[in-house]
């Protein structure tokens, strides 16, 4: 009764109608919950989104995408309290801030609800909650990786323009890239927000104080958008090395024109799809991978665009 008290009392706090999305063909009765730390301003979410649709279609389950509509984490810690008060059979959930979320995950899976982290978090964090597995891309390789490649194409200076810096393993893709090139950190990672009229000003205001900074990186279409229109404003578009984590249509449009010169699939497609699929199959007959799943990084470049522009804001 005292869960039940608690998951009303949190849906005063916090009135989140979640996306569902519900088959027909459901005789079991399963239901997976996927949680994400995104706000509702971020359609990079919309790959995620259609993964545990296809998924829960595929397998004949229930699924249900829920998020913190401003991207509060404090609200999608109570969003994982309400998820697993509902009864589900599993839940997936980001892992964004290990202090906030890593209690209200555990409660869950103390709980006896199967737990598999994605996207946000890593290997090592997902067994300290109890999770049964990580789904995703190892951000640090994955900035090492893009450093490498950047030192390679003559980089020894950059910009890591960062929209969601509350979350300590997006960070970790400039902290990569930095020892990927060999050089400190320092102050080469910028704090945005995610206001894309500011996000534009305040990469003009880098760019002007730093006019030697041999390349731009951004961690996602929310900041490359407005990077993309601040190169075109100061004239420097297919000026700068410009590399991006993730993918999204104006990305895309980017790396065709010369813009940028590549893109790092993390595949979010697969971060929602395969966790229905695993957990269904744990439930069902009790077989589960014996490893955690990378589903990055990998580079989309001019040359590979074919399939991914076609796909790019749906499935890539």
């Amino acid at each position: 009764m005292k869960s039940m008290f608690k998951a009303l009392a949190l849906t005063a706090i916090i009135a989140v109608a979640p996306l569902a999305f519900t088959t027909t063909a459901n005789a079991e009765g399963e239901k997976y919950i996927l949680v994400s730390h995104a706000p509702d301003s971020d359609s990079w979410w919309n790959t995620i989104k259609n993964g545990i649709a296809l998924a829960g279609e595929q397998m004949g389950v229930e699924v249900e995408y829920r998020n913190p509509p401003t991207g509060d984490l404090g609200d999608m810690a109570r969003l994982i309290d309400q998820a697993a008060a509902s009864g589900p059979n599993g839940i997936i959930t980001t892992l964004a801030d290990f202090d906030v979320l890593s209690g209200p995950i555990r409660a869950a899976v103390d709980q006896g609800i199967n737990v598999i982290i994605i996207n946000s978090g890593s290997a090592e964090q997902a067994r300290e909650v109890g999770a049964l597995m990580f789904v995703g891309q190892p951000e640090y390789d994955a900035g090492f990786a893009a450093g490498l490649r950047a030192k390679g194409d003559g980089v020894e200076s950059f910009v890591c323009v960062n929209h969601v810096i509350s979350n300590a393993a997006v960070a970790e893709r400039c902290r990569g890239f930095a020892d990927g090139l060999g050089i400190d950190l320092g102050d080469s990672m910028i704090d945005v927000g995610q206001d894309p009229a500011e996000i534009k000003n305040r990469v003009l205001a880098y760019l002007s104080a730093n006019p030697d900074v041999d390349a731009i990186i951004t961690l996602g279409p929310v900041s490359a958008d407005p990077t993309i229109l601040a190169l075109e404003e100061n004239g420097m578009a297919g000026q700068i090395y410009f590399g991006t984590f993730d993918l999204g249509t104006e990305i895309v449009k980017a790396i065709k024109s010369g813009v940028i010169q590549w893109g790092i699939d993390q595949q979010p497609f697969l971060q929602a799809y395969l966790p229905v699929i695993i957990l269904t199959n744990y439930d069902r007959y009790g077989v589960l991978p014996g490893n955690n799943i990378n589903s990055g990084p990998g580079f989309v470049t001019k040359d590979g665009l074919e399939m991914v522009e076609k796909f790019a804001g749906e499935y890539r």
